[in-house]
């Protein structure tokens, strides 16, 4: 089987499957684990798959950069960020990640509400302009354009003197076996902090999230209250968490 058809056959089992296990597939088609192996190091270098344990995962589509995941997904974040911001009670400390679905979590929200945020994001913070009702908290450090977030170890500092009852975690990635998952180690760090400074933490992850995973862990889903998605396929049903339909 030459390099291409390999490749061709490679993406088609992430496509399908969801998943693939060098071991199995070079068993199946013939072929050594080790040349697999070799396919899916340049597939991942190519931004093609995550690699994982024993295979490869699909990559999440979320690592894009900001102004491109804007496009993505438009109707399922919407429906996410409904749901999401009906998780609000007036009144509540709520702690809200960067990126484009809890921005638009934040236009979900009614204008007479009355709620304290903390953010690490600019973006979220101006966004709650028209609030009048909302004090909104900005946590400051280095920031990370790809979500425009504050990161790295002040922010993380910082973020350890908030007491929420909320968080709604952005992730790139949410997979059965991989986890809840995101491009950026001090970005992971972050997202962790802020987590165990609420009460609850729930994950918004629209469909394109489900079943991908990014290179860095955040959380086990022991330590959240539920993801909330549009996406209703095997992998939501395998999730072992509750799930708020969007």
């Amino acid at each position: 089987m030459l390099a291409a058809q390999r490749r061709d056959l490679l993406l088609e089992r992430l496509r399908t499957e969801g998943r693939i296990v060098a071991k199995d597939l070079a068993a199946e088609v013939g072929i050594s684990e080790d040349t697999i192996r070799r396919d899916l190091r340049d597939l991942a270098a190519a931004g093609l798959c995550q690699r994982v344990y024993g295979g490869a995962l699909p990559v999440s589509p979320a690592i894009a950069d900001y102004a491109t995941r804007q496009e993505v997904s438009v109707d399922g974040k919407q429906r996410v960020a409904r749901a999401a911001a009906a998780l609000i009670e007036p009144g509540a400390t709520v702690i809200l990640d960067g990126g484009t679905t809890t921005l638009a979590v934040v236009r979900a929200l009614p204008l007479d509400l009355q709620a304290t945020v903390v953010t690490h994001s600019p973006t979220i913070a101006s966004a709650l302009e028209e609030h009048r009702d909302v004090d909104v908290y900005v946590i400051g450090g280095r920031l990370f354009k790809h979500s425009m977030v504050a990161c790295g170890a002040a922010a993380v500092e910082a973020a350890r003197g908030v007491h929420a009852d909320l968080f709604l975690l952005g992730v790139t990635g949410v997979h059965p076996e991989a986890g809840l998952t995101t491009g950026d180690a001090d970005e992971a760090a972050m997202k962790r902090a802020l987590a165990h400074q609420a009460a609850d933490t729930y994950v918004l992850a629209s469909s394109e999230k489900i079943g991908t995973a990014s290179r860095f862990g955040v959380l086990p889903f022991s330590e959240v209250a539920g993801v909330v998605t549009d996406a209703v396929n095997a992998v939501v049903r395998a999730l072992e968490v509750p799930v708020i339909r969007a």
